[in-house]
């Protein structure tokens, strides 16, 4: 029980330091499923989080991306954020994301695991239009 509240804690404390930020970002748990994305994600994205709600990684892959410069849609276990989660390291790649309005845009991308005394919890990502789309 410990445990499962220590993840709760970790993940309740990346959720609002993402609600605080300004630079578009998300947070995914152990397995991928998406539990939030800030309104500057949102923004970007063409929805708000209170819209979507949870998804598994592959709808929130299917709909937002990332994808490759050609439009292809990069796989769950190819994604910088799969990386962190499966490493608990920092990952941090050039993607693109479907804005609102269906184009592809580039985008930087960071992710950062979330460890607790518990072990690993999920990972936050932020990102930023990448080169002369900013």
């Amino acid at each position: 029980m410990v445990a499962a509240q220590q993840q709760s804690l970790s993940l309740i404390l990346a959720r609002n330091l993402l609600s605080s930020i300004s630079t578009p970002g998300f947070l995914v748990d152990s397995k991928g499923v998406l539990l939030f994305f800030n309104e500057a994600c949102g923004a970007l994205l063409g929805k708000r989080f209170e819209e979507t709600g949870k998804l598994p990684p592959e709808e929130w892959g299917a709909e937002f991306g990332p994808f490759t410069d050609e439009g292809e849609q990069i796989p769950w276990d190819e994604l910088p954020l799969t990386g962190a989660l499966r490493a608990d390291k920092p990952a941090h790649s050039r993607v693109c994301v479907r804005m609102g309005s269906g184009d592809l845009v580039p985008v930087e991308i960071s992710a950062l695991p979330i460890v607790s005394q518990g072990g690993f919890n999920g990972a936050l990502a932020i990102f930023w239009p990448s080169g002369d789309e900013s």
